[in-house]
């Protein structure tokens, strides 16, 4: 099979699980503001320290699931582009934004390209988006679209933990056929497009609170997303996490190579190369 048809069918199959999904979900019960101001949201706090104001920006919300983070993004006074390949998420994403008072432009990605002018933002945001897709044409259609002088952040898996890879091999209801944490050696595939290449982990001490989840509060992995109950327990596990992810900084700040222990990694790409 060539790549463009393995790619079209991975393409398809991943609408058709996001569609399934959406069709289960309630707009009423969607997290927004707490998925960047949760005291467990380190990653997106991260994301919003290296964007700096995002007011008046062009943002492109790539992988937009039902757009959480663009409507947080638009509400903060950005103009929001949101993406994907799911026509029902960017119909579930479009009355979210609309239920939390913003406007967002919706697009639907149907083949490699990502439907977008060259240097069309000023800012790109993924969230778990880069270990569904075929990096070998992403990550230089996302170098594409972004201007000059913008940014990228990008949170994602990674491989290595074993807590982490025994949770993926229970949830498989929850995860896609296809998809496939990013290696360290895959982020370094950046530094071809992008002159600026770096990465920040998160969640090592701290996933604790998925055996917390587990273990102690019996919560099915494939009836509940934990990704997703980090947000809507944050309260309820915050004297738990809190001290954890402050050991978890200072830990990788002393012993950076404990990264490879982490759940999560943020991407923060700059100042694209032309051909």
């Amino acid at each position: 099979m060539s790549s463009a048809n393995s790619n079209d069918t991975r393409r398809i199959k991943e609408a058709a699980f996001h569609d399934r999904w959406a069709s289960e979900a309630n707009v009423d019960d969607i997290l927004v503001d707490e998925t960047f101001t949760a005291v467990t949201a380190v990653e997106n706090q991260h994301v919003l320290s290296r964007f700096g104001s995002v007011r008046g920006k062009r943002v492109l919300d790539y992988g937009c699931g039902m757009a959480e983070g663009g409507i947080y993004l638009a509400k903060l006074g950005a103009a929001v582009t949101a993406v994907d390949v799911s026509p029902k998420m960017l119909e579930m994403a479009g009355r979210l934004a609309t239920q939390r008072g913003v406007e967002i432009e919706t697009r639907l990605v149907e083949s490699d390209r990502i439907p977008a002018n060259d240097g069309e933002f000023d800012l790109i945001y993924g969230n778990g988006v880069l270990h569904h897709v075929p990096l070998d044409s992403a990550i230089p259609e996302l170098a594409r679209v972004l201007r000059d002088e913008g940014i990228g952040c990008f949170i994602e898996p990674l491989p290595y933990n074993p807590l982490i890879n025994v949770y993926r091999r229970i949830a498989k209801e929850v995860r896609t056929d296809d998809e496939k944490p990013l290696s360290f050696r895959q982020i370094q595939r950046f530094s071809a497009h992008f002159e600026a290449v770096d990465h920040d982990e998160f969640w090592l001490s701290s996933l604790a609170v998925f055996l917390k989840f587990f273990l102690w509060d019996r919560v099915n992995p494939n009836r509940e997303r934990y990704w997703k109950k980090i947000y809507t327990d944050a309260d309820r596990i915050s004297s738990l996490f809190q001290p954890l992810n402050g050991l978890d900084r200072r830990l990788l700040r002393t012993l950076p190579k404990l990264g490879y222990l982490c759940w999560n990694t943020v991407i923060t790409v700059a100042r694209p190369r032309r051909a």
